[in-house]
């Protein structure tokens, strides 16, 4: 047992001895007769607990099994205390006490069911607590319980809260290889409780990434619309599209749908009328959905429009989840802050810096390049995680993998055995300073990717897969960004073509970014290297963060809800895991 919770008992029972002496000496013979001055001499007028015990805690949460799930953080915080209790200050509850209570309540708006926080009712406990006599030994088992109950329920929250419903590398079918969030959840009950100073919101109750609260404030929204009865379906009838100048009645649907909380008269033959302005609706509803910006209602666009409100609500709810996995700190302290975040989804690569360059506050993080990408087919997706870019390459060779050799060079080599050499590729052993190997010496009819002991690299030059430039952030997948030959596929809305690495538009533009602090590399060196076609290693003299990541819905920054396809079905997996 706790010393401190062991003297406040003995001076309880001194005090109640004492008691009963008196009593006896004032003619009682039943010593139930309280000597009130002498309980006020010991301070005990008031029954109070300051403590618990360890044993005390595990006989408790014991009783409800969601209790036991973070019996670690329990005893860890308990630990660091001394056992002393954490909610109250003498025989009263601290004002965060009903901060969490109220938090609990509102968890819907952070996309949680409140009922799962519920393990115990607390306001009844509570109501107990305050009903009995401050004489009342009872109370001081009550507020034990009242105290470690307000503790688990607050772990049970903030971990789904702060860290996740799921944990992603728990759940073999939600991909998500991108660093772990670290957050201590007893520290953070100790900044909300006010022991100790911290940077970031707890004691508010408060989310960590702007991302996440921006998609907050969007399921607010659609919500309200789902209550209103959500947005009205596009139905084209004997018509295949629906394009400005048309006339006809499905125009007074289109109109409902993109202005769902507007009064629109479907008498007014102007209604009918698909009008300039209504173009100009569709190519943003088009550019918020990742569609081609034509101005025309059919195909994928009629099929997006026709998405129901309550798909959207819970599209919004996966991705606030996915910020429950970032990390709370996107750059580790060690590192320049500033970081390259590449959504897979979007096809999109942006830069992320803090001018300040100050690891503390997520929110100064400022957007200073963005540029269009080329991400894996479905058959070779682009995989999700976070790691440290250390090298740039300029006229790098590509090093083409065994699975490609298989599949794709080796046939082409079996039909045309001047494939390699049109190429601009060649056969090396793998080794240090590797030596040419000829090409007719290999049997290509029984090459496989395990069993080819050679590496077939292409040059620098203008064919190389990887174009000019590469970008290297060593990681178990062989991915990386790069340079690309085929700049024409930019222009296409749906950009999946690569192998899995991460092709750029502006990949110049990124290797003058990354060697901006290397005086040494200006620009006509950059390009002079490349000219050579002579492949140059360049390390960075600081690491930067990178993040590869899959979020299909966020919030840009004029407060504009985007939606994308789930190319790789990653969100339909996490739709059976959150909502079945």
């Amino acid at each position: 047992m706790n010393p401190s919770r062991l003297t406040e008992l003995k001076r309880y029972s001194l005090a109640l001895l004492c008691s009963v002496l008196v009593a006896s000496c004032n003619g009682s013979s039943d010593g139930k007769e309280e000597s009130s001055g002498v309980k006020d001499l010991l301070g005990m007028s008031t029954l109070t607990q300051t403590s618990t015990d360890s044993i005390f805690i595990k006989n408790y949460i014991e009783k409800e099994a969601q209790f036991k799930e973070h019996a670690d953080l329990i005893y860890l915080f308990y630990g660091d205390r001394d056992y002393n209790l954490a909610w109250f200050k003498d025989t009263d509850l601290v004002p965060q006490s009903e901060k969490l209570l109220t938090t609990l309540t509102q968890a819907s708006k952070e996309g949680l069911d409140p009922k799962e926080y519920k393990v115990v009712d607390i306001n009844e406990m509570i109501a107990r607590y305050e009903g009995l006599g401050r004489k009342d030994s009872a109370r001081l088992e009550l507020q034990q319980q009242i105290d470690v109950a307000l503790t688990a329920t607050y772990f049970n929250y903030a971990s789904d809260f702060y860290r996740g419903r799921l944990n992603p590398g728990n759940v073999k079918k939600v991909q998500w290889g991108v660093r772990n969030n670290k957050i201590k959840l007893h520290k953070a009950l100790q900044t909300i409780l006010k022991e100790r100073e911290s940077t970031y919101p707890y004691y508010e109750f408060e989310a960590l990434h702007k991302g996440y609260i921006d998609l907050r404030d969007a399921l607010q929204k659609y919500r309200e619309l789902e209550q209103k009865g959500g947005w009205a379906k596009v139905e084209l009838g004997n018509r295949k599209s629906l394009q400005k100048g048309d006339t006809a009645a499905a125009v007074v649907a289109l109109r409902k749908r993109l202005n769902p909380t507007a009064q629109i008269d479907a008498n007014n033959p102007k209604m009918r009328l698909f009008d300039e302005r209504l173009e100009a609706e569709v190519k943003q509803f088009q550019r918020l959905h990742g569609l081609d910006e034509d101005g025309k209602i059919g195909g994928n666009t009629l099929k997006t429009m026709n998405v129901p409100v309550e798909d959207r609500i819970q599209q919004i709810m996966m991705n606030m989840e996915r910020w429950r996995w970032i990390p709370k700190r996107l750059v580790p302290k060690n590192l320049d802050q500033k970081y390259i975040w590449v959504n897979i989804p979007e096809y999109k690569l942006y830069i992320y810096e803090d001018p300040s360059n100050s690891p503390e506050a997520e929110r100064a993080y400022k957007k200073t390049m963005e540029m269009n990408v080329i991400v894996g087919k479905t058959m070779h997706s682009t995989p999700i995680f976070s790691d440290k870019m250390e090298y740039v390459v300029l006229a790098p060779y590509w090093n083409v993998p065994n699975s490609i050799v298989e599949k794709e060079i080796a046939p082409a080599m079996l039909r045309n055995p001047g494939y390699l050499e049109r190429q601009n590729m060649e056969i090396v052993t793998k080794e240090r300073n590797p030596k040419p190997i000829s090409a007719s010496s290999i049997d290509w009819g029984s090459v496989t990717e395990k069993n080819f002991p050679y590496m077939v690299r292409q040059r620098p030059g203008s064919k190389n897969a990887l174009g000019h430039v590469k970008f290297l952030f060593p990681n178990e997948h062989a991915v990386y960004l790069h340079d690309t030959p085929t700049d024409q596929l930019f222009s296409q809305t749906q950009r999946g073509f690569s192998h899995g690495c991460v092709r750029l538009q502006r990949p110049l533009d990124l290797a003058k970014y990354v060697l901006k602090d290397m005086p040494e590399w200006t620009e006509s060196r950059i390009q002079s290297t490349i000219n050579g076609g002579e492949e140059e290693w360049i390390t960075l003299p600081k690491k930067l963060q990178v993040y590869l990541v899959y979020f299909t819905s966020w919030v840009d920054e004029d407060g504009n809800v985007h939606f994308r396809e789930d190319i790789y079905g990653h969100d339909k997996k996490l739709e059976q895991e959150l909502f079945s």
